[in-house]
């Protein structure tokens, strides 16, 4: 019994690995795409280098960048979700921005454990109810971006 409890933690691990391998690829694909647009009110290309080097931080192996991954992702939104929906004179740049758009999305769908290490991070007391306020701001937050650029 003691041995299926090993492999299965094993497997978990596995997954999470390979959870946060992705995450950190797609996040650190969007800043590649994001970095090189032009500087505006959000400061677009400095986020967008916070998010490369915290999304190679977490395919270092570090658990806790999930926190900053997400942030960034989320500072990084209303820069890139603009940009996808403009047709400009170079068709390059939509597409680009699309792309970059996609890959943000494992790391906004990861917010429940980047709250988690977000607490952990910042050094409050780990406790449920701290994660949970720390998820719902989180969430609070994706819904203001997404709804900013059309306010």
């Amino acid at each position: 019994m003691d041995d299926v409890a090993v492999r299965r933690h094993a497997r978990a691990r596995l997954r999470l690995r390979q959870g946060d391998i992705w995450i950190g690829l797609s996040a650190l694909t969007a800043a590649m795409l994001a970095l090189p647009f032009a500087q505006n009110s959000w400061n677009g290309p400095e986020v967008a280098s916070v998010l490369a080097v915290s999304a190679t931080a977490m395919l270092a192996g570090q658990r806790w960048a999930i926190a900053l991954v997400v942030v960034a992702e989320l500072l990084l939104l209303p820069t890139v979700a603009p940009r996808a929906f403009v047709m400009p004179q170079l068709a390059i740049a939509p597409l680009a921005s699309l792309v970059a758009l996609a890959m943000l999305v494992p790391g906004l769908l990861a917010t429940r454990r980047a709250a988690a290490a977000l607490v952990l991070v910042t050094g409050w007391r780990r406790t449920q109810r701290t994660c949970r306020r720390l998820h719902t701001a989180l969430i609070f937050g994706i819904t203001l971006v997404a709804l900013l650029p059309f306010l």
